[in-house]
């Protein structure tokens, strides 16, 4: 089981903003493809041309990477400030 934790946008795809999901192990990559499978709305807002970064476990990824069972993934969109 990982937990996946949505923020921005993705927050209207799943309003709880959190999920537990069964995981028997793979990529970020093949979470992305998963969640993509789940409709439209998701393939679009997760889109390989979308702009958005994974963090597992509270550290922030440049790049594929492996997803053990306990993990926490957040996927979040670009930030601006001002």
């Amino acid at each position: 089981m990982i937990t996946i934790v949505y923020f921005g946008p993705l927050k209207l795809l799943q309003p709880a903003g959190r999920e537990a999901l069964p995981w028997a192990g793979g990529s970020t990559e093949a979470l992305l493809q998963q969640l993509r499978q789940r409709g439209p709305d998701w393939a679009q807002a997760l889109a390989p041309d979308r702009i958005f970064k994974l963090a597992l476990n509270q550290r922030l990824l440049h790049g594929p990477a492996e997803i053990a069972d306990g993990d926490e993934v957040a996927i979040l969109p670009p930030v601006t400030g001002g």
